[in-house]
């Protein structure tokens, strides 16, 4: 029986948090030095939220420069894109970058996490 990741396996721990990141149950501070995956990160987690049915009008997602903005919002709208056009099959058989999850009861325990990765 595994209890998670091997805490001495970085790339386990760090996709682990990553995965957590993207959780639309909870609310995320995403942290991390240069290319280890953010803007990913940050674009699937709103993809998540659009799929868990939140309104795009309410997702907040801020970064440090308008480059990485504008970067998430080309990853998304191509992502979406790809979706729109795609068969029913394809769609179910196209793995999510880190798997989304669907969107909690309202009753469900909402967490708050910060993940540095």
């Amino acid at each position: 029986m595994s209890l998670g990741p091997d805490p001495f396996d970085a790339i386990a721990v760090a996709q682990r948090a990553q995965r957590d990141a993207i959780d639309p149950a909870i609310s995320a501070w995403v942290s991390a030095s240069a290319g280890s995956g953010k803007t990913t990160v940050l674009t699937s987690r709103v993809l998540a939220l659009m799929l868990a049915g939140v309104a795009p009008q309410r997702i907040l997602c801020v970064t440090f420069t308008k480059a990485a903005a504008a970067e998430m919002s080309n990853r998304i709208t191509q992502r979406l894109g790809k979706w729109v056009s795609a068969s029913e099959d394809a769609k179910q058989r196209e793995p999510d970058p880190l798997t989304v999850r669907k969107r909690p009861g309202r009753n469900r325990h909402r967490r708050r996490t910060s993940v540095p990765f």
